[in-house]
C-alpha cells in the first residue's frame, strides 16, 4: 500500500484517460481548422464537437464557447472592458481576476462586477448575485457586465451559464482533467466585447491564433467525462469521503480549525487550520510522508504572503499562515486519507508537543 497520493485536485486534476486518447488521436490530424480541404474540415470537426462538449458541461450554447489558453487569458476580457467601467471584484476572487481591479473612473461609466462561484483555497460557494441588483457589499450598484470564474465550480456542483444571470464565464481544462494550457471564454450570445486577441480573426473573431487542437479536443473529452461523472452523482460521494476525513481529523486533534465548514462548499475541499504551525511546514512534512496537499492557491505556491482570501474572510496572520488545502477528486479513495489522516495528524501531535 505505499507510493504517492495526490491531494492536489484544486491545483490541477489528473489527465484523464479519455482526454489523453483525444489528444494522441488529434495530433495525428495534420489539418489547420482554417483550411478549406478536407485535412482542415477534419481538424476543423474536432475544434467544434469539443465546443459542443463544453457547452454541455457549462450549460450554454456551443457559439458561447471561445477557446483561449486558459482562465487567465480569458479573464483578459475584464481590462478591454469599455472605456469608463469601473471593475468591481469580489474580495475572495482568484488573483486572475483581481488583477483587473479597476474603480476610480468615469463617474458616468458603468461598472463590470467579477467573482469567483467557487474559491480555489477554501472550496467556499459564492451565491452569483442579479446583474442589476443595487448594493453590492463591494461598492458597484450596478453592474453592466458580470463576470463568473467558474473554474473550481464546473464539473463539480450544478451549474449551467444560461440561467446565472452572466455575461461571461472563465473555466480551465486541466481542473476537469483536461490538459493544462486551453481554457474557454463564455460570452453571452449577442454580449459584445470585441476582440480579446487580434490577429487572424479565429474563434468567431474574438480569439485570434490557430487553434490548439490536440489541447481543445482533449478539453472536449474531459468535459464529456465531467459531465457524465456529475450526471451519475459520482461528486455526493467524494462529499462524503471528505466529511468522513474531516470526521477523523477532528476526532485526532479537536482544536482544528475547517474553514468554511458551516458554508455551502465544493464537495471535495477541506482547509484545515492550526495557527502557529506554518502551512508550508506542513506542505513540506506531508511531501516528504508521500502526501501532496498544498497551503492555497496553485498560483500563490512559493510566495511568502499571507492568503489575501483568509484575511478578507476575518482570519489573522497567524491562522491564515497556518492554512492547507486538501483537495480531492473522484479517484481518491478512503484508504488513501485514512493513511494521510494517520501522517498529518502524527506530524500535528509532535507540532503541539513542542509548543506547549
Amino acid at each position: 500500500m505505499s507510493g504517492r497520493v495526490y491531494l492536489d485536485w484544486n491545483a490541477t486534476a489528473p489527465l484523464r484517460a479519455e482526454a489523453r486518447a483525444a489528444m494522441v488521436a488529434a495530433l495525428d490530424v495534420v489539418g489547420n481548422p482554417s483550411s478549406v480541404h478536407a485535412e482542415g474540415r477534419a481538424a476543423k470537426a474536432l475544434v467544434e464537437r469539443a465546443r459542443e462538449d463544453v457547452a454541455a458541461l457549462v450549460g450554454c450554447q456551443p457559439r458561447e464557447v471561445v477557446f483561449t489558453s486558459g482562465a487567465t487569458e480569458a479573464a483578459r476580457v475584464l481590462a478591454g472592458g469599455p472605456e469608463g467601467h469601473d471593475v468591481y471584484v469580489d474580495e475572495t476572487a482568484h488573483d486572475c481576476l483581481f488583477a483587473h481591479l479597476r474603480a476610480g473612473g468615469n463617474a458616468a461609466g458603468g461598472h463590470t462586477l467579477a467573482l469567483g462561484l467557487a474559491n480555489s483555497e477554501t472550496g467556499v460557494i459564492s451565491a452569483s448575485p442579479e446583474k442589476g441588483a443595487d448594493g453590492y457589499p463591494w461598492g458597484a450598484r450596478r453592474a453592466d457586465w458580470l463576470m463568473l470564474d467558474i473554474v473550481q465550480a464546473v464539473g463539480r456542483v450544478p451549474f449551467a451559464f444560461g440561467w446565472s444571470g452572466a455575461d461571461l464565464a472563465v473555466v480551465s481544462a486541466h481542473k476537469i482533467g483536461g490538459p493544462k494550457g486551453v481554457g474557454a471564454l463564455i460570452v453571452r450570445d449577442g454580449f459584445d466585447i470585441g476582440t480579446l486577441q487580434p490577429g487572424g480573426g479565429q474563434e468567431m473573431g474574438r480569439r485570434s491564433g490557430t487553434e490548439n487542437v490536440a489541447g481543445i479536443a482533449g478539453f472536449g473529452a474531459a468535459a464529456r467525462a465531467a459531465l457524465a461523472e456529475q450526471e451519475a452523482g459520482v461528486w455526493t460521494n467524494v462529499a462524503a469521503r471528505r466529511d468522513r476525513l474531516e470526521a477523523r481529523v477532528e476526532a485526532g486533534a479537536p482544536g482544528t480549525i475547517f474553514v468554511g465548514r458551516e458554508l455551502s462548499r465544493l464537495p471535495n475541499t477541506s482547509c484545515l487550520m492550526t495557527p502557529g504551525w506554518k502551512g508550508e511546514t506542513q506542505v513540506m512534512q506531508m511531501d516528504l510522508a508521500g502526501f501532496a496537499i498544498s497551503a492555497g492557491s496553485a498560483c500563490s505556491s512559493g510566495k511568502v504572503k499571507t492568503s489575501r482570501v483568509l484575511k478578507a474572510m476575518g482570519f489573522d496572520d497567524v491562522a491564515a499562515a497556518s492554512a492547507v488545502r486538501v483537495s480531492i477528486g473522484p479517484a481518491t479513495t478512503e484508504d488513501e486519507l485514512d493513511r494521510f489522516a494517520d501522517a498529518w495528524l502524527g506530524a500535528q501531535a509532535r507540532f503541539a508537543a513542542r509548543a506547549a
